[in-house]
């Protein structure tokens, strides 16, 4: 899964953007160093009783990415995959489905979902800072600002990068809490 040369760390002494869009890029790096280079095997591991799959993250997390800062955020319908899929019928379709998805089309999912959700957070950034109202409007009538959803975002990676942490050790060994400083 590829990096696109990010930073590894927010800054220590960064405004509240650079905190908040430095801490998800240290998760987002974190996971894509935790399932790079694995194979359709490698991305099916399960440790059971779980049927939790990296693959499946992969395409959780990408699907996390365009709903929150790609629809969400931004207002633009989701993209492909995601808009042609019947949620209310098969509400885990994302991790159900990951396992006919071959390498190649997970990373390109979840590195597509990141761009776009970069381009739209520096749109955001651009047009009113952490405070920029989001174009969701939820039930009770309540839009998120932009570090509503940064921390949301952030909070869903921190959540499964635990999870990848125990996959990825169960398929090859790997572990370790950060990527080298060269990924």
């Amino acid at each position: 899964m590829d990096n696109a040369s990010v930073p590894h760390e927010p800054p220590v002494a960064g405004n509240e953007i650079e905190t908040l869009t430095g801490a998800l890029e240290r998760r987002r790096t974190t996971f894509a160093w935790k399932c790079e280079g694995l194979d359709a095997a490698g991305l099916a591991t399960r440790l059971p009783p779980s049927s939790m799959t990296l693959g499946g993250l992969v395409k959780h997390l990408a699907l996390v990415e365009d709903e929150y800062l790609t629809r969400r955020l931004s207002g633009r319908e989701l993209p492909a995959p995601w808009d042609t899929v019947d949620w209310d019928a098969d509400p885990d379709w994302e991790w159900r489905s990951a396992a006919s998805d071959t390498p190649e089309r997970l990373y390109g999912l979840w590195r597509d979902a990141v761009g776009r959700a970069r381009a739209h957070v520096r749109q955001a950034v651009a047009e009113g800072g952490a405070a920029h109202v989001a174009a969701y409007t939820s039930r009770s009538g309540e839009s998120p600002l932009l570090r509503r959803l940064l921390t949301d975002v952030i909070e869903e990676y921190a959540r499964h990068l635990g999870h990848a942490d125990l996959i990825r050790e169960s398929v090859d060994g790997r572990v370790g809490e950060d990527p080298p400083a060269d990924f």
